[in-house]
C-alpha cells in the first residue's frame, strides 16, 4: 500500500480545477482516493481499479446526479493510497467509510456486535452462555443471533431441553445443595454429582447437534432412550425425557420459518422510499433462523439501488465473519469482486446470489417485506420525533428543535460503586451507541456528594470535546443538556460550564415537585430558583420524562454491574499471573482467598495447576505486604 504525494499547486482551486490538477500525479494503479473540503474534512471515500481513469471522471463537468455535483464543488484537495489489488483496495475503501464517516457515502450508523451461544471447554462439566465480542475463550461457539433476547429464549430452550448448567465456575465451585434452576427443571445439577461426567457429555454432545441444526438425530436418540427406559420400567426417567421431546419440538415451532433447503447464509433485502434507506438482515445458521435486525444506513436519495447494497455490504462485513452464502434483494456494481474480498477475509469461498426462483426468492420476499414495513414504521416516528424536538425547542426557548440532547445523571450506594452515565437522544430516537458511563473518580463519590460528581462527570464530558473537538464539527457537541435534579446540580453545572468556557449551550434541571408526584415535573433554569413547570397532558413533558427515566435505567444498570463485579472480587484479581483458571483452582483446594493468602509455600505448590514459580508469585505477593 502506498500514499501517492499529491500536492498539485500552491495556489488554492475547488472542484473541477482542483480536481483536473491532480491527474498529473496519478497513473493506473488501484486504490482508495479521499475528496476533502477547503476545512480539511472528508467528504466522500471511493476505490478504484485505475485511480487516473476514476478521478478523471470527476474533472470535467458531465452527467452527474446531484449528490456527486454538490460534492465536486466542494472538493478543494484530494488524497490517494494505492494498492496491489482492486479487492484489496474494496477492503481498505470500506474501513475508511467507516472510520471517517464521510458525509457524500452511503453510511451504516449502526454498528453493534452480534451474540454468539458459547459451550465451554475448560471444565469437566462446559457451561453454556451468551458471549458477545472477542472469541478468545475455548469452546464452540454459534451464531450470530440477531439480538441478545433471541440467545436468551434460545438458552432457556436449551436448559429445558437438555439440562445444561449456566452459572459461573466460581459458584459451581461453592455449591453443597442444588440451586434453583435445579428444582424448575433447568439443569441436571452436575455441581452436586447428580449426574455423571459420561452423562453429562453426552447432553452436552445433543445440545451441539441441535445448534448445528441436525434436530431428528436428537429427537431420535431422545425417542430411543425413552422407550429403552419404559421397557426397563424406570417410568420416572421416560417421564423426563418426554417432556424433553415436548420441549425440543416446542423450541422446533418458536423458531418461526426454518428453511429447508439453505443451511447457511445471511439474507439481505433493501427498501427505499422518501429518500430513506432500510436493511433488513436475516441470518439462517443451521437450517434455523436465529433472528433478523434492520438497519437504517445514511443516503443522500439518489444513489442506485446497487450502490447502497454493495456499501451496506462491504460495511457489515469489514469487522465481521461472512456466511458461506449472501441472499441478496439487488444486485452489486462489483458482484464479484465482493465475493472475492470476502471470501479473502473468511478464508473460503463465499457465495453472493440473487435468488430468482424457488425457497431462496421466498427468503428474500419475506426479508423484503419486513424491510417496506420497519421503513413505514421509522418514518411515521421520525414524523412524530421531530414534532417532540420542535416543543422542547417551544418550551425551553431554543432557536432551532436540538439535533442531540444529552441527558445526565448519577448512581451510588452511600458513597459506594458511584457512576454517572450519559445518554442521547436526537432526531432518531435513543442513540445508544452515544451513552457513555464514568466510573466516579474523586472524593464526591465516597462522600455521597450529588453535586460534586455531576460536576466531575461534566468536566471530563466537556474537557475531552474541547480537546477532540473543539471547532464542533462532528456532531458530538449537545444542543440541550438536562440534568437530573434540581437548581443545585444545574448551579454546579452552569459552574463548571463557566469555567471551561463553554457558556451557549442550554441547560434545563429536571426534577419531581415538592410531592414526589411523578406526573409533574419542575425545571430549573440556571441562576433561576423558582422552577416553572409543563401542562400535565403536554406530549413535551412525557418526552422528557423518558429520556429521564431512559437515563436512570442506564446509570441504575451500570451501577448494578459495576457492583456485582466488586462483590466478586477477591484479593488473588491482583496477583500477577493470576487468571480463572488458576484462581478457580485456587479458590477450589483452600475454600477462599483469606485462606490462600495465610497459606505457606508447600501448600501452594500441592495446588493443581500452580506451578512452583507461581506458587512462589502468590506466596510473595501475600507476605511481602506485612
Amino acid at each position: 500500500m502506498t500514499e501517492i504525494d499529491t500536492d498539485p499547486a500552491t495556489d488554492p482551486k475547488t472542484g473541477y480545477a482542483c480536481i483536473q490538477a491532480y491527474l498529473r500525479t496519478l497513473d493506473s494503479s488501484p486504490g482508495v482516493y479521499r475528496m476533502l473540503d477547503a476545512e480539511s474534512r472528508v467528504l466522500y471515500v471511493g476505490k478504484a481499479r485505475n485511480l487516473k481513469a476514476r478521478v478523471s471522471n470527476y474533472s470535467r463537468p458531465g452527467d452527474h446526479s446531484p449528490r456527486i455535483a454538490r460534492m465536486i464543488r466542494e472538493t478543494a484537495s484530494m488524497m490517494f493510497l494505492t494498492t496491489r489489488t482492486e479487492t484489496e483496495a474494496l477492503l481498505l475503501e470500506q474501513n475508511l467509510i467507516k472510520q471517517l464517516k464521510p458525509r457524500y457515502n452511503v453510511l451504516l450508523r449502526d454498528d453493534k456486535s452480534f451474540p454468539n451461544i458459547l459451550v465451554t471447554h475448560d471444565h469437566p462439566y462446559p457451561q453454556i452462555k451468551k458471549h458477545r465480542g472477542a472469541k478468545k475463550e475455548r469452546g464452540d461457539y454459534y451464531g450470530p443471533f440477531a439480538s441478545a433476547g433471541a440467545v436468551t429464549r434460545t438458552l432457556n430452550q436449551l436448559q429445558k431441553v437438555f439440562l445444561l448448567r449456566n452459572c459461573a465456575d466460581s459458584m459451581f465451585e461453592s455449591r453443597t445443595r442444588p440451586c434453583l434452576q435445579y428444582q424448575i427443571k433447568r439443569c441436571s445439577a452436575p455441581c452436586v454429582g447428580y449426574i455423571s461426567v459420561a452423562d453429562y457429555a453426552a447432553s452436552v454432545a445433543d445440545a451441539a447437534q441441535f445448534l448445528a441444526g441436525k434436530t431428528t438425530a436428537v429427537q431420535e436418540t431422545l425417542a430411543g432412550q425413552m422407550a429403552k427406559a419404559s421397557d426397563e420400567m424406570e417410568f420416572e426417567r421416560a417421564a423426563a425425557l418426554r417432556d424433553r421431546i415436548k420441549a425440543l419440538t416446542q423450541v422446533q415451532t418458536a423458531q418461526g420459518i426454518n428453511p429447508r433447503g439453505v443451511a447457511e447464509a445471511d439474507i439481505i433485502a433493501l427498501h427505499v422510499d422518501g429518500g430513506q434507506a432500510c436493511v433488513q438482515v436475516f441470518f439462517i445458521r443451521a437450517n434455523q433462523n436465529w433472528g433478523n435486525h434492520d438497519y437504517y444506513p445514511r443516503i443522500s436519495g439518489d444513489e442506485d439501488l446497487s450502490e447502497v447494497m454493495e456499501a451496506f455490504v462491504g460495511q457489515f462485513y469489514s469487522d465481521r465473519d461472512p456466511p458461506r452464502m449472501l441472499l441478496l434483494s439487488h444486485g452489486l456494481d462489483n458482484e464479484d469482486l465482493m465475493a472475492q474480498a470476502l471470501a479473502e477475509k473468511a478464508g473460503r469461498k463465499v457465495e453472493i446470489l440473487i435468488p430468482q426462483r424457488g425457497e431462496k426468492v421466498e427468503l428474500v420476499s419475506g426479508a423484503q417485506r419486513n424491510a417496506k414495513e420497519s421503513l413505514a414504521r421509522r418514518m411515521s416516528e421520525t414524523a412524530t420525533q421531530s414534532k417532540l424536538l420542535r416543543g422542547v425547542a417551544e418550551a425551553f426557548d431554543l432557536d432551532t428543535p436540538p439535533k442531540r440532547i444529552e441527558v445526565y445523571d448519577n448512581s451510588h450506594i452511600q458513597g459506594t460503586n458511584a457512576v454517572g452515565a450519559m445518554i442521547v437522544a436526537g432526531p432518531d430516537g435513543f442513540e445508544k451507541g452515544q451513552y457513555r458511563k464514568f466510573n466516579i473518580k474523586s472524593d464526591a463519590g465516597a462522600n455521597s456528594d450529588d453535586f460534586g460528581m455531576m460536576k466531575e462527570v461534566l468536566t471530563r464530558r466537556f474537557e475531552r470535546l474541547l480537546k477532540e473537538d473543539p471547532d464542533r464539527t462532528t456532531g458530538q457537541w449537545p444542543d440541550l443538556l438536562l440534568i437530573d435534579g434540581g437548581a443545585g446540580q444545574v448551579s454546579a453545572v452552569a459552574e463548571i460550564m463557566t469555567d471551561l468556557g463553554v457558556e451557549d449551550v442550554p441547560m434545563i434541571g429536571v426534577a419531581k415537585g415538592v410531592d414526589r408526584d411523578a406526573g409533574k415535573e419542575e425545571f430549573y433554569r440556571p441562576g433561576d430558583t423558582r422552577p416553572f413547570a409543563l401542562q400535565r397532558n403536554d406530549p413535551v413533558l412525557y418526552f422528557i420524562q423518558r429520556m429521564r427515566d431512559e437515563a436512570h435505567r442506564f446509570v441504575i444498570g451500570t451501577h448494578r454491574a459495576k457492583r456485582s463485579k466488586a462483590i466478586g472480587a477477591t484479593p488473588l484479581d491482583d496477583v500477577p499471573g493470576v487468571g480463572a483458571t488458576r484462581k478457580r483452582a485456587l479458590l477450589a483446594h483452600f475454600g477462599s482467598a483469606k485462606a490462600v493468602a495465610r497459606a505457606n509455600l508447600a501448600d501452594l505448590k500441592a495446588v493443581e495447576g500452580i506451578s512452583e514459580n507461581m506458587a512462589q508469585t502468590v506466596y510473595d505477593f501475600f507476605h511481602a505486604k506485612g
